[in-house]
């Protein structure tokens, strides 16, 4: 009897071993990836990589955070940074991983773009990425104001008006946003209810939204040409690994994800330990105070571009006003990006911007440009600032405006060449 249950035993076992074999094979043969794709790829993974990190830190920061506008200042700048043990270290782990989450997504998004991420059969892979850009825009906008300093205040007050902007609702709807009719502490407590909760649970769906839709194409490659998966594949089987052009995910591509988020990894806690302080305004280490207002209040780096769009039309225009101009100009340039997949009108090729003829002109043009706006976003809006940030402004609508022309150009000339 017991040898017929330690054959069994065995059987069992080889059965398992013989189960999970076919199940690699399985995933091995599934989920293949162009062999040059190269290391800018590897970016959505060090974007969940810096959320965990947002996420672990943001939970022991809550046990000594308090929501109220009487306690909310020093409970982040005595209690945490001073009283409690590694206190600072969480702190600065939190602000510098939220700056540099916002990098990598701009490295992602303009990566995406250059290798035309967002066409046809790819839409909502672009989408639900940009939703994500939107979803952590919120979230940091609502962690920005939680310490309650100087520029938390202002910055708070200065955005939240200008839903003031949206015709017919927008007096109510910013009354309804801030909990009163002032930044206050029903709008401390709603700020931090969003996001401690709601918005990094929005985040959370969105992400495996985001890696779900991975699965409709393929990813393009580094030089978006288009060849047969299953054909390239079963060369890599039978051990033509060199004439192969795809590599499986696991554990050959997947190596190359450990590795930059091996690097991300150092460089960041670097800056946690050496230059933190590039992911804090001075001005906000100032308690909240109404009756002071800041020579120059301005968001964090990430938000400069398009607060610049906001405030660059410093003149009415044809009788409509500046402040009109600047918030219509605004809400083009937080919409605009979504649209991409549509306002390209050459769908039929996948190709990097390198191989584009007018396209490649009309990217680094867009780069140069988000450059000028954020880095003028900074600075006061007075003189020769004031033009450059117009005209930066100007230049970023017209990009957006003439690409479905310049596409449809490069469309015509392709299939003219061909």
């Amino acid at each position: 009897m017991a040898e017929i249950k330690q054959a069994t035993g065995v059987i069992d076992w080889l059965d398992q071993r013989l189960a999970v074999k076919k199940l690699t094979k399985v995933l091995m043969t599934e989920y293949w990836i162009p062999k040059d794709i190269n290391f800018l790829w590897a970016m959505g993974v060090v974007l969940m990589t810096l959320f965990t990190i947002l996420f672990i830190s943001g939970i022991f920061l809550l046990m000594y955070y308090k929501p109220d506008i009487k306690f909310a200042f020093d409970s982040v700048n005595y209690t945490i940074m001073q009283e409690v043990e590694y206190g600072w270290l969480w702190r600065h782990m939190h602000g510098v991983a939220a700056s540099l989450i916002f990098l990598v997504i701009y490295i992602h998004m303009f990566t995406a773009i250059y290798y035309g991420s967002y066409k046809k059969g790819r839409e909502m892979i672009w989408i639900t990425g940009m939703l994500l850009f939107v979803t952590f825009s919120a979230e940091a906008f609502s962690g920005y104001m939680l310490p309650w300093g100087q520029m938390s205040y202002w910055a708070a007050q200065v955005i939240t008006n200008l839903f003031g902007g949206i015709p017919l609702i927008g007096e109510a709807l910013v009354v309804w946003i801030r909990g009163d009719f002032l930044v206050a502490d029903a709008t401390l407590t709603r700020f931090f209810m969003l996001h401690v909760l709601l918005l990094p649970v929005v985040i959370m769906m969105i992400i495996a939204l985001h890696f779900y839709s991975l699965r409709i194409p393929h990813v393009n490659n580094q030089e978006g040409d288009e060849f047969d998966f299953d054909v390239e594949s079963k060369k890599y089987i039978d051990g033509k690994k060199k004439e192969s052009k795809v590599v499986p995910f696991w554990p050959v591509f997947l190596s190359k994800d450990f590795f930059v988020v091996g690097v991300s990894m150092i460089l960041f806690f670097y800056l946690v330990c050496y230059h933190y302080n590039f992911a804090m305004d001075p001005i906000n280490f100032e308690p909240a105070d109404i009756l002071k207002t800041p020579l120059h209040i301005y968001p964090e780096w990430y938000f400069l571009w398009s607060y610049e769009v906001l405030r660059g039309f410093f003149f009415d225009i044809g009788g409509v006003a500046a402040m009109d101009i600047g918030l219509a100009a605004f809400g083009f340039a937080n919409v605009i990006f979504i649209l991409l997949p549509f306002l390209d009108r050459d769908t039929q090729h996948v190709e990097p911007a390198h191989k584009r003829p007018l396209f490649k002109f009309w990217f680094w043009l867009l780069l140069v440009d988000m450059i000028v706006l954020t880095v003028y976003g900074k600075l006061s809006p007075t003189g020769n600032n004031a033009w450059v940030g117009f005209y930066a402004a100007i230049t970023f609508i017209v990009l957006f405006l003439i690409l479905p022309i310049i596409t449809k150009i490069e469309s015509k000339f392709s299939r003219s060449a061909k």
